[in-house]
């Protein structure tokens, strides 16, 4: 791998440590938002939030450690598709009012376009 892959990879490192981390966050300091977006079928929705917040967080650490960066990255990589439901159902919803931001169809579609693209970066993140 050349240095300026390594670099480019580094930074990558960071912009996606430092998301998830903020995400995961987000989840404790505004949970509400993350409550209209549950869909009513996924039981106990208070605990499915701080339990994908806990995640986002946990995997974020782990992400910082090359000892555990490939299980974070699996691990990210699970939780992003256990979450395709709920981005399923905001288009199904949409538009969504989560605080201040509307989620218009369009918006919704993005959103899960960009699952697996956000799967790839973890992935590639796996790799020594």
């Amino acid at each position: 791998m050349t240095k300026k892959i390594k670099n480019i990879k580094k930074i990558s490192l960071v912009i996606l440590t430092a998301g998830y981390l903020a995400a995961g966050a987000n989840h404790f300091y505004n949970p509400q938002s993350y409550y209209r977006i549950i869909p009513s079928y996924i039981p106990y929705p208070i605990i499915a939030n701080v339990l994908a917040g806990f995640f986002e967080i946990a995997f974020a650490v782990m992400m910082i450690l090359p000892k555990t960066r490939k299980i974070a990255s699996w691990g990210i990589i699970l939780m992003l598709a256990a979450f395709l439901p709920v981005h399923i159902s905001m288009i199904i919803d949409a538009p969504v009012n989560l605080g201040s931001l509307t989620v218009t169809p369009a918006i919704a579609w993005v959103r899960l376009l960009l699952q697996p693209v956000l799967m790839l970066w973890a992935w590639w993140h796996s790799k020594s």
